[in-house]
C-alpha cells in the first residue's frame, strides 16, 4: 500500500493532450502516471445515474480511485434549519452519485461560523452530521461512502485542523479532508517545517486511531492568502511567495508508511503539480 495522488478535475494537460470527453479521465491521469480523481460536484450534482457508472468503469479498468467533491454550498453550520437540513440532501445526492462511479468518499465543506461563536457553529454542524449519517444508513450507504469534512481556508469558516477532528470523532466511518493550503492560508504561513506538518498528523492519530490517520484524504495546493481573511486564490506551485510546500510532508508520509489519497487543487497545473508530488513522496521510499 502506498499514498496515492491525483487531480481536482481536469487540469491543463487534459486540453494539451486534446482529450474531450470524461471517459478519457484514466488516458490523462496516466499520461502523469497518476491513480486518483476527484469528480467535481461543487455546483451541483449533475451526472446522470449511467454516465456515472460508465465513468467509473473506465477508471476501474485503470486502477483510478475516485472520490468527489460535494457542492460547495453545504452548510453543515448554517443557523437556518432549513439549510442545514438542504444540506443533508445535498450529501444524500453527492453520496449516490459517488457510488454510482464507484467512489468511496465525498468531500464536505463544514460551513461558516456567521456571527455565531466558533463552539455554536461546531455543534449545528456536529447535529447535522450525525443526522446525514442516519440518512446514509437509510439508504445503504453508510459502509460505502466516506463523509470526508474539509478543512477549510477562510478564518471565519468552520474548519481548523481541532474542528474537523471533532467532527470526525462523532462515527468511525467520517474521515479527514485535510486541506493543507487552507491550514497555511489561516495560521498566515505556519507551514513551514517539518514539525508543523508533524504536528497536524500526530494529532489525528491521537484522536482518531491508526486507521484514519493513515488513510486521511487530503487536498494539497500553494494558495494565496490575507492575514486577516485568509484563503484568497489558489495558484501553481511555480509560486515563491505563498505556500505550502510539499516536501516536508512526503517525508513524512513516506517515513510512517502512510497511506493518504493527495489530491492536488492547483489552479490549472494540477496535474504536473501532483505529478511532482507523486515524484518527491516515491524518493523517499528509496
Amino acid at each position: 500500500m502506498k499514498a496515492l495522488f491525483g487531480t481536482a478535475g481536469k487540469g491543463e494537460g487534459f486540453t494539451r493532450l486534446k482529450l474531450k470527453k470524461i471517459i478519457d479521465i484514466p488516458k490523462y491521469l496516466l499520461e502523469y502516471k497518476l491513480d486518483a480523481f476527484e469528480y467535481q460536484c461543487g455546483r451541483g450534482v449533475k451526472i446522470s445515474e449511467k454516465s456515472a457508472k460508465e465513468f467509473g468503469e473506465s477508471c476501474s479498468k485503470s486502477n483510478i480511485k475516485l472520490s468527489l467533491h460535494a457542492p460547495y454550498y453545504i452548510s453543515l453550520s448554517s443557523s437556518e434549519e432549513i439549510k442545514r437540513n438542504n444540506s443533508i440532501k445535498y450529501i444524500e445526492d453527492s453520496a449516490i452519485a459517488a457510488y454510482n462511479m464507484g467512489a468511496d468518499r465525498i468531500i464536505v465543506h463544514s460551513g461558516s461560523c456567521g456571527k455565531m461563536t466558533r463552539e455554536k457553529a461546531l455543534e449545528l454542524a456536529k447535529d447535522t452530521i450525525s443526522k446525514a449519517i442516519i440518512h446514509m444508513k437509510d439508504i445503504g450507504l453508510y459502509d460505502k461512502v466516506h463523509i470526508c469534512p474539509e478543512t477549510m481556508g477562510k478564518i471565519n469558516q468552520l474548519g481548523n485542523v481541532e474542528e474537523v477532528i471533532s467532527l470526525c470523532s462523532i462515527d468511525e466511518s467520517l474521515i479527514p479532508c485535510i486541506d493543507f493550503g487552507h491550514i497555511n492560508c489561516r495560521t498566515n504561513g505556519g507551514l513551514k517545517k517539518k514539525e508543523d506538518f508533524e504536528k497536524i498528523l500526530d494529532s489525528m492519530k491521537n484522536s482518531l486511531g491508526e486507521y484514519r490517520s493513515s488513510n486521511f484524504h487530503s487536498h494539497f495546493s500553494k494558495i494565496e492568502y490575507t492575514e486577516k481573511g485568509g484563503e484568497v486564490k489558489h495558484i501553481t506551485f511555480e509560486d515563491k511567495v505563498f505556500g505550502p510546500d510539499f516536501e516536508p510532508l512526503a517525508e513524512l508520509v513516506a517515513k510512517r508508511n502512510l497511506t493518504p489519497v493527495f489530491i492536488c487543487e492547483s489552479a490549472g497545473t494540477q496535474d504536473i503539480d501532483a505529478e511532482y508530488m507523486r515524484n518527491r513522496y516515491e524518493s523517499y521510499l528509496k
